[in-house]
């Protein structure tokens, strides 16, 4: 087990050493994350943080209805950044502008999809730097070399 996401896409997501907790909303808010739709995804140690980040960036920026700018760029950027890195060519200040961005997202838009977009991506680039910054250095992803190496 390396990480449970609880409440569907738009929660933060938790790694394995924060889910001794119990699965009702008071709980998991005090663990960081949330209840949302209740949908539990789990992650083990063969999943690839930055391209699990970059599935649901895409997600978010396909759903963002584009009426409100921070949700409309900031999706659209966080995309394209998970991407960015993914594909080999990240920059070392990729991951201090996902997590600038995801704090512009967070409080100013009308509906909660910019801030459902922004604080799982947080969570997930604070939460497992180290794989990004792997990402990043390497332009390659260590999870994959391990998994094909089994």
């Amino acid at each position: 087990l390396k990480a449970v996401i609880p409440g569907g896409a738009s929660a933060p997501v938790l790694t394995a050493d924060e889910i001794d907790v119990g699965c009702d909303f008071d709980d998991l808010r005090k663990a960081g994350s949330m209840g949302g739709s209740g949908a539990v995804i789990v992650l083990d140690d063969s999943d690839c943080m930055v391209e699990s980040a970059y599935v649901l960036a895409r997600f978010f920026a396909h759903e963002s209805c584009g009426q409100c700018t921070p949700c409309r760029e900031g999706s659209g950027w966080l995309e394209k950044i998970f991407k960015r890195i993914l594909d080999g060519g990240g920059i070392s200040e990729d991951i201090d502008h996902l997590i600038r961005i995801t704090q512009n997202m967070c409080g100013t838009s009308i509906c909660p999809l910019s801030e459902g977009d922004a604080l799982p991506m947080r969570a997930f680039v604070t939460k497992f730097r180290g794989e990004f910054e792997h990402h990043i250095r390497e332009k390659a992803c260590d999870v994959k070399l391990v998994a094909q190496a089994k």
